[in-house]
């Protein structure tokens, strides 16, 4: 086992470096397919609205949000939220972002159960991993002068592992979602071949991104499992 927090430190630098490479590429491939113009001439705003419609959602807004790759939805007040780069542009990968985000709205109206069950964690989650870390190192700190460290240590982990948990479930959550926009974009013949084509690839490495995240996230977890563990008396 590797001493001290030196193991954590290249988990998390090991981590960091694919993250970088993947969104590097995310991005690389974003603007390729961004110069991909859509054969009939839809905005992101335009493809979003026509697929609410076609799911017959009439009760969520498509709105455009700041910022590049921070497309949305918010179940919370119904909205599909498009960057700058997305809202007004008339390609593929505008094409795929957008038509990913109304899958999420269309998991929402349709009650999907990995969506619903991922709502349910996030006020959970929002507070374990703020403070999981904290209490993870604390309590083993502790562990070398008082018996309750380990007890502190545990729970740091389970709320540490709520996170993880997290993760994992956000997959199918991201992966339905572009299934759905794929599926809807071929079917209502809104793109060609090339443009489908395109769209998918765009999608595929936006949701590497989340895989990355997620074994992060448990490789983590199984090393501070085994620094706590590994140092009972």
């Amino acid at each position: 086992m590797i001493s001290g927090y030196m193991g954590y430190y290249v988990i998390v630098g090991l981590i960091a470096l694919v993250s970088g490479l993947v969104s590097s590429r995310l991005k690389s491939k974003f603007n390729h397919y961004s110069k991909l113009h859509l054969r009939n001439g839809m905005s992101g705003a335009e493809i979003a609205t026509k697929m609410l419609q076609d799911n017959g959602i009439r009760d969520v807004k498509v709105i455009s949000t700041p910022g590049m790759l921070t497309d949305h939805y918010n179940p919370r007040n119904k909205t599909v939220n498009l960057s700058e780069g997305v809202y007004n542009q008339r390609n593929a990968a505008a094409a795929a972002v957008a038509a990913h985000e109304v899958g999420h709205a269309v998991q929402h109206a349709t009650a999907y159960s990995w969506l619903t069950m991922r709502s349910k964690l996030v006020p959970v989650v929002s507070i374990a991993s703020k403070m999981s870390m904290w209490v993870i190192m604390g309590g083993v700190a502790l562990m070398a002068s008082m018996q309750f460290g380990q007890t502190v240590a545990l729970i740091g982990l389970a709320l540490y592992a709520t996170s993880t948990l997290f993760s994992f479930i956000t997959l199918p959550v991201e992966y339905d979602a572009s299934n759905r926009a794929l599926a809807w974009l071929e079917d209502a013949n809104m793109v060609t071949r090339e443009e489908h084509a395109g769209a998918k690839d765009a999608l595929k490495w936006a949701a590497r991104t989340y895989v990355v995240a997620a074994i992060g996230s448990l490789a983590t977890l199984l090393y501070f499992a085994l620094q706590i563990l590994g140092r009972r008396r």
